[in-house]
């Protein structure tokens, strides 16, 4: 079975991105009720340009319910979930009790997922939101890969389950922390948090019955990160995740760049279609992770799906991101008859750099930018401005919707 692959869609740009660069289905928000409050995010209208756009194209769209909503939001609760069911979303992702029993009750053919923020870890659990109506429970992070196994085998073959398999992990158990509203009185499990177990720590801790036994929280550096978690990264373990019955892989991102939505969507795809073709003969190609290194991100790691959290010791690093490549330009066209293909600028673009084009199905290609044109066909000679549409001469087919990023 091939399963899904769900990428993230913070706002229209990025959820074209996932598209074209092959997701299955995408995950995005409305203005409210979502866990990201920081993505752009989509209106109610906006919401539902996306559903058709993403159905035009056989891609599902899934909208996240999962904030814990108060008394007084279920009556904007009840009808943003009807509306959901009228524009022919595909599922709500939902967290809480009274939401599952309200869209059981007022859009009661919109499909239920169980958001991660309800910390599923057993097929106990799975089985008790299967039976309150869910379809799918996208499972906590905090489960190896032999505990996921296990889930599946002992759930029926309709019960679908999802799991994150590549993007940043959070120090609580999925997401459940207070630090946000504690320090700044941004409420993460609303959408709001400010990340402080990203913030730089120093000094000593101790227990109140051993006062002169300090701990000093300091690591190498002088500095400490003991909350701040590495990114999850599994490309090199996808036949294993295939091989589990996991049934969608889920991309984190909503609030990273439309560049960033196309790389790791593009990458995770190869991987899966280079498995689906021949599992005998599949080949893990170093060429994806170069594709994942080029992306704004966190040292990565494997989550916990090879390690126990009790014990496992590497799972910190460092707060700051490592850079991205930076994403210069989108095709706006394919090539003219003189070869030439008409891109729309993002970032400063200079004649003679050596710059890739990044299409679907396949890695960065890399050529010299010798020449340049404006969209008149006069040679520039100088960098076009931001905005600026311009021609460029790839030695290879390029379509409309590639990107052009850094060498």
């Amino acid at each position: 079975m091939r399963p899904e692959l769900l990428s993230p869609a913070g706002d229209f740009e990025k959820l074209k991105s996932a598209i074209y660069f092959g997701a299955d289905a995408v995950y995005l928000s409305g203005k409210a009720f979502g866990m990201r409050a920081a993505s752009g995010n989509f209106t109610d209208e906006e919401l539902a340009q996306a559903v058709e756009y993403a159905h035009a194209r056989g891609v599902r769209v899934y909208v996240t319910v999962n904030i814990m909503p108060r008394d007084g939001e279920y009556p904007a609760l009840r009808q943003f979930l009807q509306y959901l069911q009228a524009i022919g979303a595909d599922a709500a992702i939902v967290s809480d009790l009274g939401v599952v029993t309200l869209a059981r009750a007022c859009a009661p053919n919109l499909e239920i997922h169980i958001s991660t923020q309800a910390s599923t870890v057993s097929s106990a659990t799975c089985m008790a939101w299967h039976n309150m109506g869910a379809k799918r429970i996208v499972l906590a992070r905090e489960l190896s890969l032999e505990a996921i196994s296990a889930i599946r085998a002992a759930l029926p073959e309709e019960v679908e389950l999802e799991t994150f398999v590549h993007g940043s992990m959070c120090v609580a158990y999925s997401g459940r922390c207070l630090l946000s509203q504690y320090y700044v009185g941004r409420d993460a499990n609303r959408g709001a948090c400010a990340q402080p177990c990203r913030w730089i720590y120093s000094g000593e801790i101790a227990e109140e019955k051993r006062p002169d036994a300090r701990l000093p929280i300091v690591e190498d550096g002088g500095e400490s990160f003991i909350m701040s978690s590495k990114d999850m990264c599994m490309i090199g373990h996808v036949p294993k995740l295939v091989q589990a019955g996991i049934n969608s892989l889920k991309l984190e991102g909503r609030v990273r760049s439309a560049y960033y939505t196309a790389v790791v969507t593009n990458t995770y795809k190869m991987a899966l279609d280079a498995y689906e073709r021949d599992p005998a003969s599949y080949r893990f190609d170093p060429a994806w992770q170069r594709e994942l290194d080029s992306v704004s991100h966190r040292e990565y790691g494997t989550g916990f799906f090879f390690c126990d959290p009790k014990t496992e010791p590497n799972l910190v690093t460092q707060p700051g991101y490592l850079r991205e490549k930076a994403y210069l330009a989108v095709a706006a066209s394919g090539a003219d008859e003189e070869g030439r293909v008409s891109f729309v600028q993002r970032n400063k673009t200079v004649r003679g750099s050596v710059v890739e084009v990044l299409s679907p199905g396949r890695p960065g290609r890399p050529f010299t930018a010798d020449e340049m044109w404006d969209a008149d066909g006069v040679p520039l000679e100088t960098a076009p401005h931001p905005g600026m549409t311009f021609l460029l001469k790839p030695p290879f087919a390029v379509s409309e919707g590639d990107i052009l990023r850094e060498g």
